[in-house]
């Protein structure tokens, strides 16, 4: 399940990337109840995009923030509390990673939600069931 993280440059020093992705992957993992899961773990993928300052905008304006999105099957981040438990708990991450410097108000967290059976995992394409069997294993 991928997040992708989005940062102007600056919001954070670059060798606090790693430590973000670590604890906004715990954080999503935690809140699903699934911490340790072997199936899960391996599963949350992430990647980084860090944009030159300039190259940021806010109605039309440069500005300087931070995005956090994720992409997942349609059962995952779906609970009202656990979304607002891991949104709450990015962007203090994001918040705390940047020494206090990135207002809370250009941290912004969403979710995008494959179709049922538009998800993969070991290389197969599975529905929400075959997903939720694979990751009950773990």
């Amino acid at each position: 399940m991928p997040l992708t993280l989005t940062i102007t440059e600056g919001v954070f020093p670059s060798e606090k990337v790693k430590e973000a992705v670590v604890q906004i992957t715990n954080s999503f993992l935690k809140n699903h109840g699934l911490t340790g899961n072997a199936v899960m773990t391996p599963n949350i993928t992430a990647n980084v995009h860090i944009v030159p300052k300039g190259f940021s905008f806010s109605g039309g304006e440069e500005f300087v923030g931070a995005w956090a999105e994720w992409k997942v099957p349609s059962f995952a981040l779906a609970d009202q509390a656990v979304i607002k438990q891991h949104f709450a708990e990015v962007t203090e991450i994001i918040y705390k990673l940047s020494g206090g410097r990135q207002p809370k108000d250009n941290i912004y967290v969403n979710v995008v939600h494959a179709v049922d059976g538009g998800w993969n995992l070991d290389g197969k394409a599975m529905n929400n069931e075959a997903l939720g069997a694979a990751i009950s294993k773990g």
